[in-house]
């Protein structure tokens, strides 16, 4: 199992954006002729308006890659090192000399846990013989002592770099699957720890995160008898991601945090227009659906248009 995850973590190739992200030939050729910013994003609003895009830069731009020449899907990102876009990028790693991503970030879970418990396995019946190599009995007539039956010396220093290194790899490995763990039920990734997607409303760390439950099965599929198989089983497509709540008219968006401070816990954080539909997300479509509410039934002092709030039940 632990040869099969880390061959799995190796070769299987990083997921790219589709096409529908890339910008149309005529798109394209606007694009490079245009020297102003605020053109281009004008250009890149209109390529993306039907596109499932719910983040942006962190001055409120569309999210483009100059590189690959697209526009970039939520939580996806330009590896250096691959030289492509790579959907919910994690991180490049040297040891497996490919990114970890959406396609593969499954099997890297499981290579950490089989590399844990094989270097576990390995440290555990190796001890045995390293408390023998510093209880050696050093009497003159020892030869026949139960405590000498490692009898060749370099045999003792191979017992010795054995169990060392499987104990230095257990704990180093231990730390670096348990952080992942916590990645994975707060539904982040590395990057997304250190930089938070920004939403229309600014940035929220949170904003992918449907619940413990939800987050692992993202990430693992429905059927739990494939979790522990270095089987391809993650829910969606990488290139949209179901968000907690979506508020339909960005306009009201103070007026309704203030009002209704306690109808979600984000109801301070901006979201997109359009919800991701039922039919592409069995996490939404599971248990969980958006429920729309009717016009307020009080009107805002300040005589503030009414508007809608479209929220996810939990």
């Amino acid at each position: 199992m632990f040869v099969w995850s880390y061959w799995k973590t190796i070769f299987t190739y990083p997921a790219s954006p589709s096409n529908e992200f890339c910008l149309s030939k005529a798109d394209k050729e606007q694009y490079e002729k245009e020297e102003r910013p605020e053109s281009q994003q004008e250009i890149l609003r209109r390529a993306a308006k039907d596109l499932p895009i719910y983040t942006t830069t962190a001055s409120g731009a569309i999210r483009y890659c100059d590189r690959c020449q697209l526009i970039k899907p939520d939580r996806c990102h330009h590896c250096s090192a691959c030289d492509i876009c790579v959907l919910k990028m994690d991180h490049h790693c040297p040891w497996v000399n490919n990114c970890v991503g959406f396609s593969n970030y499954k099997f890297f879970l499981l290579f950490l846990m089989y590399s844990l418990l094989y270097c576990l396995f390995v440290a555990a019946t190796v001890l045995q013989y390293f408390i023998k190599f510093w209880t050696l009995c050093h009497r003159k007539a020892a030869e026949n002592c139960p405590k000498n039956e490692l009898q060749n010396t370099h045999a003792k220093f191979h017992v010795l770099f054995l169990f060392f290194v499987a104990a230095m790899f257990f704990i180093s490995i231990l730390s670096l699957f348990s952080y992942h763990c916590w990645l994975v039920g707060k539904n982040r990734s590395t990057i997304e720890t250190f930089r938070a997607p920004t939403f229309r409303n600014g940035p929220d760390k949170n904003g992918f995160s449907l619940g413990c439950s939800k987050n692992l099965r993202e990430v693992f599929g429905d059927e739990k008898k494939y979790w522990l198989l270095p089987i391809f089983t993650s829910l969606g497509d990488g290139c949209n991601f179901p968000t907690r709540l979506v508020i339909v008219d960005p306009e009201q968006l103070t007026v309704s945090s203030q009002n209704e401070p306690a109808k979600s816990s984000g109801a301070n954080q901006s979201f997109p227009t359009r919800p991701l539909s039922e039919s592409q997300n069995r996490l939404l479509a599971s248990d969980s659906q958006w429920v729309e509410s009717g016009p307020e039934e009080e009107n805002v002092k300040s005589g503030a248009k009414k508007h809608i709030i479209v929220s996810l039940e939990s």
